[in-house]
């Protein structure tokens, strides 16, 4: 069994981010980082919209906006450090209904709070500056931008091997056992001993705090985010990120169409529950994952509460037609023909018995173990400080 100072699992950019910011740290440390993958960023770091949020939407005082606002710019000085193309072409927040017109002045509101430039815009403005877009008025955030996510985690990596870390794909944990000087961890890949272990496993995250004796009382319920993708010949169909006004009762922001860093126009997602974790292809189907949400009471919880949101994202999903009139809200102009196949996300949402959706970052920490069990949007914008976050905890746990 391999004995290093740290070992971090999860590939995706959160693991990634600790294991650099550690090593930044204290760079004589030994660390290991295991993804259970054969390729690193292979699940929401993969599979999302490659946006850099601005932090506008998140209460004050929580996790997400605090990390959000200074991992918007850390990514940026990272891509711009390191040679990853990023664009910065603002975001468009489209009230479509006189309610979507108050919830934009909350929103105006709170990025006062959170000290973020912004400007809002009436219906002709709106017009002038997106023509095939109509609303009744608009919040534009110029610090939104765009990149490819998989490309800051794989040079997270290098950065990581480079500084002598271990990265390891194909290494599955199957055993984790705490005890009062080290954690030990078994792979498919082999054996490992510890001092401190940062878990940043997404999808799994409840399985292997589990699996590591933590007691907890969330469990992650999967929710399915299909995309589309534009034409070609519409890739200057919006020139901004175009969103709709989210709903404060629900974790996610709606279907939106946002412009990559490759030239193309993603249209999506929405959020239906999922009946595989890592199951992307449509109708993918896992039963142990379902047998063990279809068991935990939150999920009927939140299920009854959202019952007419179901019904529509369901229908949204199964009927190309009803997706499309989400678009259309905003984007008259959109077509059926418009909307071409696109790989499918999961978003890993922390439930707990009572059905209480968590929408900020959640840790579950023992002397040492950490394990985030929620990392929801916006946790690859604001990967770099929360790596920095759970870097500091486990280093002031290994000296103490």
């Amino acid at each position: 069994m391999e004995h290093v100072d740290y070992c971090i699992i999860g590939g995706g950019i959160v693991g990634l981010a600790t294991a650099y910011q550690l090593l930044r740290r204290e760079p004589d440390a030994s660390l290991v980082l295991l993804e259970a993958a054969d390729t690193l960023a292979a699940h929401q770091t993969g599979h999302n919209s490659g946006v850099i949020h601005s932090g506008i939407y998140y209460a004050p005082g929580s996790l997400k906006a605090r990390f959000s606002k200074a991992g918007a710019q850390q990514t940026k000085e990272f891509c711009q450090e390191h040679g990853i193309p990023y664009r910065e072409p603002g975001k468009l927040l489209v009230a479509t209904t006189p309610l979507e017109l108050e919830r934009l002045a909350q929103l105006e509101d709170r990025a006062a709070v959170h000290e973020l430039d912004c400007e809002r815009l009436d219906r002709q403005e709106l017009l002038r500056r997106e023509p095939n877009v109509t609303g009744l008025g608009a919040l534009f955030i110029p610090s939104t931008g765009i990149v490819d996510y998989p490309a800051v985690a794989r040079k997270l990596a290098q950065l990581v091997e480079k500084a002598g870390g271990q990265v390891i794909t194909k290494a599955r944990v199957t055993a984790i056992s705490e005890h009062t000087d080290r954690v030990d961890v078994r792979t498919e890949a082999g054996g490992y001993s510890c001092r401190q272990l940062v878990a940043c496993a997404g999808l799994q995250s409840d399985r292997l705090a589990e699996a590591a004796g933590v007691v907890i009382d969330v469990q992650i319920i999967p929710f399915r985010g299909e995309y589309f993708e534009l034409p070609a010949e519409k890739s200057g169909y919006v020139s901004h990120l175009i969103y709709p006004v989210p709903d404060p009762a629900l974790p996610f922001l709606g279907v939106h169409l946002t412009p990559t860093v490759q030239g193309t126009i993603t249209v999506g997602p929405n959020a239906v529950l999922g009946m595989a974790r890592e199951g992307y292809p449509k109708f993918s189907v896992e039963f142990r994952d379902v047998a063990r949400y279809a068991k935990f009471p939150g999920l009927w919880h939140v299920a009854r509460a959202n019952a007419v949101t179901a019904v529509r994202e369901v229908r949204n999903s199964l009927f190309k037609g009803s997706y499309l009139q989400e678009c259309r809200k905003y984007a008259p102009g959109l077509a059926k023909a418009d909307l071409l196949p696109y790989e499918a996300g999961i978003r890993a949402q922390a439930v707990r018995r009572d059905g209480t959706l968590i929408h900020d970052f959640l840790l579950a920490e023992t002397d040492r173990m950490i394990h985030v069990l929620n990392a929801p949007s916006p946790a690859a914008t604001a990967a770099l400080p929360i790596g920095e976050h759970l870097a500091s905890r486990a280093a002031l746990r290994r000296s103490a």
